[in-house]
């Protein structure tokens, strides 16, 4: 009998197509594991005879299950029969009561099976076997007892499943990922091997929301290790869960790094999962590695270059230095990128501390921005150096980045000849020309600004010594430099305090 196909226009099919969208998220935590399917005799005699309803002694029927006709109840769905097949009284064998281990929860159900199609699962199996046949003399009918628990599935899932025993093509009815979780603790609990298999496969092989996801991952426990591997595989990795998501990120950064044809959407896109990484800890360490590495790729190209370590013809060390150049000028793009990112999570202390330590690195750039050859090749690396120490110099200003006082002070005793420098050579603007946002007059200005306000967070002595070398930011007006009179003002009205006063 179990034989019977589901046909597309077949009344079960229908309402299996129409009731197997159940909410999905189950208590797994009553019904036996998957390892126990194939458990010993024992186990499933056991089963069997609790489902008969059977008193071990006198065979008395277990009515204390039954819900009080007082009750009020929602009425199960039942599926329309099926001649020959499922729920067909004129030919069924076996006489099966649903009733509910929760008190309140449905009217109990009577459907006609055939013992042919259900012992297709292991547990009916048992359950029918000599051992534990006991038949209706009047009619050759026997009867089975079934409780339906909410912890494996509602009464219309377990009808679902009762009609999926007459189906050898389960793939008909299960084409959702909500239909395989909702019938697949029924199917564990029945032992139907054919129905597990068909689920987790199913499963395998198509996408989940969040929320399938919790449920698989709830019924995972209960399948065996061959069936549960690869549904594991898509939620965990051979890494450990820190580890992997670093690895991830790194691989990201690198991504954002590369010369991607439309580069800037690709560095949104990584920006926008770094901030809404669950893992600050994690993102402070990928990024404190990768500003490690791009500044030593900085700092190693301005080295050849300043003191270049090749001999050979002019042409030959000429394209040398234009390589050195732009390697500097690219890394370095992607070095402020990284420090807007770090500054962004507050997680930038390592890299003001590592910037305040770059005195060869300065020197340097110091003397590559004195000569003229630079302009030409790479005229940004200036710009993207300055917005570097601009960028971490005004995060300890406005007290997001913390630091030792020894940090900020060399952050600005390092830092401030290569402004000065860059400053001295800046190109003449033309006649006429405006002050754009973004020019390197208006960062020069913005970084004077933010080294003063640094200088005034140090010690007298030190930021005497440091408000000496700032006399460069004066111009020939000086009412075009009121930062540098308020540092100068507030040094001295500081210095005209008597000592001990308060």
């Amino acid at each position: 009998m179990r034989n019977q196909s589901l046909s597309q226009n077949s009344p079960a099919l229908h309402f299996l197509s129409a009731e197997m969208n159940p909410p999905h998220h189950h208590h797994l935590t009553q019904f036996p594991k998957k390892r126990q399917r194939n458990g010993s005799s024992t186990r499933l005699s056991a089963m069997a005879g609790a489902a008969i309803g059977c008193d071990d002694h006198d065979g008395t029927l277990l009515e204390s299950r039954r819900p009080s006709s007082s009750s009020s109840f929602a009425s199960p769905v039942l599926p329309p029969p099926v001649a020959g097949g499922f729920n067909d009284p004129s030919t069924a064998d076996v006489l099966l009561r649903l009733y509910p281990e929760e008190s309140d929860s449905f009217h109990e159900v009577e459907i006609y099976l055939h013992s042919s199609a259900i012992c297709r699962a292991k547990y009916f199996a048992a359950l029918l076997s000599d051992r534990w046949r006991e038949k209706d003399d009047r009619n050759t009918r026997q009867k089975v007892n079934l409780s339906v628990s909410s912890n494996t599935g509602s009464i219309n899932t377990h009808l679902m499943v009762f009609q999926l025993l007459y189906v050898d093509d389960l793939s008909i009815a299960i084409q959702s990922p909500s239909t395989a979780i909702s019938i697949l603790p029924v199917a564990l609990k029945l032992i139907f091997e054919d129905c597990v298999k068909q689920c987790v496969r199913f499963l395998e092989a198509v996408p989940w929301s969040e929320d399938e996801e919790e449920a698989i991952l709830n019924l995972v426990p209960f399948l065996s290790e061959e069936e549960s591997k690869e549904l594991l595989s898509r939620v965990s990795t051979s890494r450990s869960n820190s580890d992997s998501c670093e690895h991830m990120l790194h691989n990201l950064l690198l991504s954002a790094k590369q010369n991607h044809p439309n580069m800037a959407p690709v560095k949104a896109f990584v920006a926008k999962l770094l901030r809404e990484f669950s893992s600050k800890e994690s993102a402070r360490r990928v990024l404190e590695s990768a500003f490690m590495a791009n500044l030593k790729l900085v700092r190693d190209s301005m080295e050849e270059y300043s003191s270049p370590a090749f001999r050979g013809d002019h042409n030959e060390t000429e394209a040398i230095q234009r390589l050195n150049l732009h390697m500097a000028l690219t890394n370095g793009k992607h070095l402020l990128w990284l420090v807007e990112r770090m500054i962004e999570l507050r997680v930038a202390d390592v890299a003001v501390k590592e910037w305040s330590e770059q005195e060869a690195f300065a020197a340097d750039l110091q003397r590559a921005f004195r000569d003229d050859a630079w302009r030409n090749i790479v005229p940004g690396l200036p710009t993207v150096v300055l917005k570097c120490t601009s960028k971490l110099a005004s995060a300890v200003a406005a007290g997001s980045v913390l630091v030792a006082r020894q940090v900020r002070m060399k952050l600005v005793r390092d830092w401030l000849p290569v402004l000065i420098v860059c400053k001295d050579n800046m190109s003449p603007m033309l006649p006429g020309h405006k002050l754009i946002v973004h020019s390197p007059k208006t960062l020069y200005l913005e970084l004077e600004e933010t080294f003063l306000r640094i200088i005034s967070t140090l010690p007298m002595d030190e930021a005497q010594e440091l408000l000496q070398q700032c006399l460069s930011f004066s111009t020939r007006d000086s009412e075009d430099c009121p930062h540098l009179i308020t540092a100068f003002n507030t040094w001295f009205r500081r210095a005209s305090r008597p000592p001990g006063a308060t």
